[in-house]
């Protein structure tokens, strides 16, 4: 009987997973699966209506900070797209020139800063995959045969998602932080020599591949990359993801390199310390200080005025869809945790885990198995976050400064097993939409979901390098990124035993 009520339990979430595995829009999906929590946990807990709404009141209430965050970042996004900040960042790049051996690897460095700039891979895909699938184009007229074109096409991929783990405005980073209860700066400052690690990987496993390909190493001029991208990409992206178009038209007219300096405003002063709003407060004043000189922003009642109106558009974008799905997702996992829907789950990652180590890295595991069931990053973050934090907080016991490691662990492992990790699950959401923008700007190859998973080193090593630190205890060999372990802190049941046997 009690394993039909814990069954029984889990309902709503087979409800939300069906609906977004069947391609339904999140907006949609969590409004029905909070209707469907509301009726399982009157049936098997007897919980009134006003018990749901105050226990999902009080779920959404917990990320309110990161979503005021998330706000100011997608204002910044907008700015950095407009400003020239994205554009100052791949002119750079291309101005290095480039070979069908080496479009892979520039590719995975360009779309990884540019994500950090604009805070969204969606974004940076659907800026960067016009240029790249058509700048290989060029250097490798044969690349659908030789195999260079999806091995760039993985590359911008894996290297649109890095800022989205990692980068101070990524809307994923924001949630993913605050959910655990642990400070963007602090995620960003912990894990970056992590991060940084695995896009160097990924490039020199890029470049190997390239190698034994044996893709030609000619260089080729790349100053009509843009002129040889059809209308028809150019009119789909105008619809889709318009900001892209304004990157493109920056590229192709140049913007100055002082562009850079915002970008490194924002990581500098998120390396040494800065409060998150603080650092995209900066990124925010300096893209348009310098878009003065650059050209790029007026200093006049007009020019103002223009600015801080694309800074409520980021406001509205953010609220438009994003803010409105987390606070649906996050009213969801309030009631399912009323409910104590996932006590049983986590009742067995604790009966199974001897350790720390082997409790965290079941925490990995649960989020990517449960970004694998629901479809959406986001979804999942929202969702497992909750269950994680809950696994944390009621059975390790430490200091203060123990816990806060394991929460930043946490926080990373949902964000990348989140991220990452989508790029390992064909029927993921996050592989339709890279589908949809490469099959419209490249109508040359037709494109597959799991063709985006053939070369994916970025994602491969992220996921995997994480889970196997956090197992083996490695991580302490990473600068910063060591994860607090016994005897610092303990599993509350070792601590009950040695107890009992003393």
């Amino acid at each position: 009987m009690s394993f039909l009520k814990a069954f029984i339990k889990f309902v709503p979430v087979f409800v939300l997973a069906a609906l977004m595995i069947m391609g339904w829009d999140a907006l949609i999906a969590a409004p029905l699966a909070t209707i469907a929590a509301v009726i399982i946990a009157n049936l098997t807990e007897k919980l009134k209506f006003n018990d749901c709404l105050k226990a999902a009141m009080d779920s959404v209430g917990n990320i309110l900070v990161a979503l005021f965050i998330l706000m100011f970042a997608y204002a910044m996004a907008s700015a950095f797209m407009t400003t020239g900040v994205g554009a100052s960042v791949v002119n750079l790049a291309l101005s290095v020139g480039v070979t069908a051996r080496t479009t892979a690897v520039i590719g995975l460095f360009v779309t990884g800063i540019l994500s950090v700039a604009t805070g969204t891979s969606w974004g940076t895909f659907a800026a960067c995959a016009p240029i790249f699938l058509w700048l290989i184009h060029i250097v490798d007229p044969n690349c659908a045969e030789t195999g260079s074109l999806l091995l760039t096409t993985c590359a911008i991929a894996g290297g649109a998602c890095f800022g989205d783990n990692i980068g101070l405005i990524s809307d994923t980073t924001i949630v993913s932080s605050g959910i655990q209860g642990v400070e963007v700066v602090d995620r960003v400052r912990t894990q970056g020599v992590w991060s940084v690690s695995c896009l160097i990987l990924a490039g020199v496993c890029f470049f190997i591949a390239a190698t034994v390909m044996g893709l030609p190493n000619t260089a080729a001029d790349t100053s009509g990359v843009l002129d040889a991208i059809p209308q028809s990409g150019l009119d789909y992206l105008a619809v889709e993801r318009p900001e892209a178009i304004d990157l493109l038209n920056q590229v192709e007219s140049g913007v100055s390199y002082i562009m850079i300096i915002p970008l490194i405003l924002v990581i500098a002063f998120a390396i040494i310390g800065f409060n998150t709003f603080a650092c995209i407060g900066t990124g925010i004043l300096s893209a348009y200080i310098l878009g003065i000189f650059a050209g790029t922003t007026s200093f006049t009642a007009a020019g103002i005025t223009e600015y801080l109106e694309l800074c409520m558009d980021g406001f509205a974008d953010a609220g438009s869809w994003v803010v409105v799905m987390m606070m649906w997702v996050a009213a969801f996992g309030g009631i399912m945790g009323k409910m104590h829907a996932f006590e049983p789950l986590s009742k067995l990652i604790v009966m199974v885990s001897r350790n720390v180590k082997q409790l965290m890295t079941c925490n990995g595991l649960l989020c990517l198995i449960g970004n694998a069931v629901l479809s959406d990053e986001m979804a999942q973050i929202v969702t497992v976050g909750p269950i994680t934090k809950n696994i944390v907080e009621e059975n390790l016991e430490g200091t203060e400064e123990a816990m806060y490691s394991i929460k930043l662990r946490n926080a990373t492992f949902s964000d990348a097993m989140g991220v990452f990790g989508s790029q390992l699950i064909p029927w993921h959401v996050y592989l339709a939409f890279y589908v949809g923008i490469a099959v419209n700007v490249y109508p040359l190859f037709e494109f597959k979901n799991t063709h985006f998973i053939m070369y994916n080193f970025m994602a491969m090593i992220a996921v995997a390098s994480m889970l196997i630190l956090t197992l083996t205890g490695a991580d302490r060999f990473v600068p910063l990124f060591r994860m607090a372990r016994e005897p610092e802190i303990q599993l509350k049941k070792n601590i009950q035993k040695e107890e009992a046997a003393a």
